[in-house]
């Protein structure tokens, strides 16, 4: 009798345990961490290879969640900050911001784990573009956005989170009004950090 009803308090613990950050309509998720940019650039320009480093920044995702399998998320941060390389020397830099809108999906698994996946736009904001003794214009790009990532439980609220995008980033290089060529910056994304459930 006494192991029939430890295992019967175990089930219940375990369903609890389960059950106990089960997101639901209404939902509201705010995120804040470590969020890093790491461009994958692939194209050439009429000047040459151009490459741009990465940027680390504070990262902050909201997410409504319409269902408990579902939620829209708008991912935001503070402005990013590249150095712009040529043959691997600095020849310039630029700012952005990339807030990006995605539809989630949260697969039921019933555990502290909580996975999801996500599609959407992103729109990328160049300012601040550098070049000492020149004029460098980096157009604003909108692009698709795909992401993945995890919420584990820390308490009822509390979460830790880790995520990741690849984002479609093309942006049109023009210096002192001649347009030099479109380059492909695609970065990948990077975010661990925190969460808030609402």
């Amino acid at each position: 009798m006494r192991i029939k009803s430890a295992a019967l308090v175990a089930s219940i613990l375990a369903a609890t345990a389960g059950q106990a950050m089960a997101y639901e309509a209404g939902d509201i998720v705010l995120r804040a961490g470590i969020a890093t940019v790491s461009p994958d650039v692939t194209d050439n320009t009429a000047v040459g290879v151009l490459d741009v480093d990465d940027n680390t920044q504070l990262g902050l995702t909201g997410t409504y969640f319409v269902s408990p399998s579902f939620g829209i998320e708008l991912l935001a941060a503070t402005p990013f900050e590249h150095d712009i390389t040529a043959a691997g020397t600095k020849i310039g830099s630029t700012k952005h911001l990339p807030p990006t809108i995605s539809a989630q999906w949260y697969p039921q698994v019933g555990t502290k784990f909580h996975p999801y996946v996500g599609a959407g736009l992103n729109y990328t904001m160049f300012f601040e573009d550098d070049i000492p003794g020149a004029d460098l214009e980096l157009s604003d790009s909108v692009g698709l956005a795909l992401e993945a990532g995890v919420d584990i439980d820390i308490t009822d609220k509390l979460v830790l989170n880790a995520s990741v995008w690849k984002i479609d980033i093309n942006t049109d290089v023009s210096v002192n009004g001649t347009d030099i060529g479109e380059l492909e910056i695609d970065p990948f994304a990077y975010m661990i950090g925190v969460g808030y459930k609402f």
